[in-house]
């Protein structure tokens, strides 16, 4: 089911399915500043990743010495969630765990995802609570696609992006054929922070810096002005899309963990950036996409 929030300036659409936002209009223009979902380049527009972020090695991992098979990106997202709370201008879901979820990952928990507008600013926060009696292992991201170009005019290519005033990142590098981390780095130059959009820069997958490089990021036009801004707190990062520049979107998507590396061989809470939580205890966090233009 679709659901709609909306205050002075902005109004979104969120699908109960996976909770996923599905539109990012400005009420005053009609503008819309996420993807389209052409299942011909991508069918999702804003799946939430969890309680996995990408690929794990061989689609398996490890806890406690037991093997349990898992999908790229985990499962919430293609889960219903239940409609938690609604007013005019925010929404919560939540997600529990089923018999289904315990086989495939053995944690009790409730996920909650809410979406709330201020301004010309949507943010977007997890909230995740361990309701069993052990040590809770997780990874919770954001895969927000924007309309890139804004509008229908020009091309992907046409476009920039700016990481705050960097002058380089450190990205690590994908292996295309396994999906999970090389072990190895390269260095992109940035200009004032701004990157060009070119026919190549998605050939390797995502471009993925890790270690708090970065904390804002925004899509620009060809005139170097920014329209959509996400800003985050999470130590790491991905920008994405599909290879295709015919492909008119670009995905900033904050990550509280990620893909396993190549050689990776140990336990869940082994992981590379997994998060640990105790017994009644919850984990919350959050970004925020602001509209600009």
């Amino acid at each position: 089911m679709i659901y709609q929030i909306q205050n002075d300036v902005l109004t979104v659409e969120i699908d109960s399915f996976g909770a996923q936002m599905k539109s990012l209009k400005n009420r005053e223009t009609n503008r819309e500043y996420l993807w389209s979902g052409n299942p011909e380049y991508w069918g999702k527009t804003s799946p939430v990743l969890f309680p996995f972020i990408g690929v794990i090695r061989n689609n398996t991992f490890l806890h406690e010495g037991k093997k349990y098979s898992m999908t790229r990106h985990g499962f919430a997202r293609d889960m219903e969630f239940q409609l938690k709370e609604q007013g005019e201008d925010y929404i919560v879901f939540s997600l529990k765990d089923t018999e289904k979820t315990y086989e495939m990952y053995p944690f009790h928990f409730t996920f909650e995802i809410e979406h709330r507008l201020s301004g010309k600013q949507l943010t977007v926060l997890w909230r995740v609570i361990n309701e069993g009696n052990t040590a809770m292992y997780f990874s919770v991201g954001g895969h927000p696609a924007f309309a890139c170009p804004m509008g229908e005019q020009g091309k992907r290519t046409d476009c920039f992006l700016k990481f705050e005033d960097k002058d380089e990142l450190i990205v690590s590098e994908i292996d295309l054929e396994k999906g999970l981390l090389s072990g190895e780095v390269h260095k992109i130059s940035l200009d004032q922070g701004y990157l060009p959009i070119t026919d190549g820069l998605f050939d390797l997958d995502a471009l993925v810096p890790e270690k708090h490089q970065c904390h804002q990021v925004a899509l620009c036009d060809e005139k170097k002005q920014p329209y959509i801004q996400v800003d985050f707190e999470a130590p790491l990062f991905g920008v994405w899309s599909v290879p295709d520049s015919k492909a008119s979107y670009v995905c900033i998507e904050p990550w509280y963990g990620r893909c396993d590396r190549v050689d990776f061989d140990g336990e869940l809470k082994d992981r590379d950036w997994t998060n640990s939580l105790e017994p009644g205890s919850t984990f919350e966090e959050q970004y925020t996409i602001s509209v600009l233009k």
